[in-house]
């Protein structure tokens, strides 16, 4: 069973930074293009970046040149770095398969809160 763990999220002040983590289990992230998603309070989910099995990259607009997506599938762990983080980034991420490409699990993790706010 798929389980996915997002972590290294907190509160930051705008134009600071953070780097998240999504460890998965139960299945081998190597095999997956994933992506990492977002939900603003009142709205729905949406993908804001997304990394192919070959490591090619994908990002919303509204994130382009401020946020790195990364894998390491030795350690099984998605990363998403977060700069120049604005007010409007303030979130609750999770991370998934790709849905371009595939299905999603239905095995949402728990999320990560992200706030930016001075």
């Amino acid at each position: 069973q798929v389980q996915l763990v997002e972590s290294g999220g907190g509160l930051v002040q705008p134009g600071g930074s953070l780097r998240l983590s999504c460890v998965a289990s139960g299945i081998r992230i190597s095999g997956y293009s994933m992506a990492w998603y977002r939900q603003a309070p009142g709205k729905q989910r949406d993908m804001v970046a997304a990394v192919t099995r070959g490591s090619s990259t994908y990002y919303v607009d509204s994130v382009k040149g401020r946020f790195t997506i990364s894998r390491d599938n030795a350690k099984n762990t998605l990363y998403l770095q977060m700069n120049s983080l604005k007010p409007e980034d303030t979130a609750v991420y999770y991370c998934n398969q790709d849905i371009r490409v595939g299905v999603i699990w239905d095995a949402w993790g728990q999320g990560t809160l992200v706030t930016v706010s001075s």
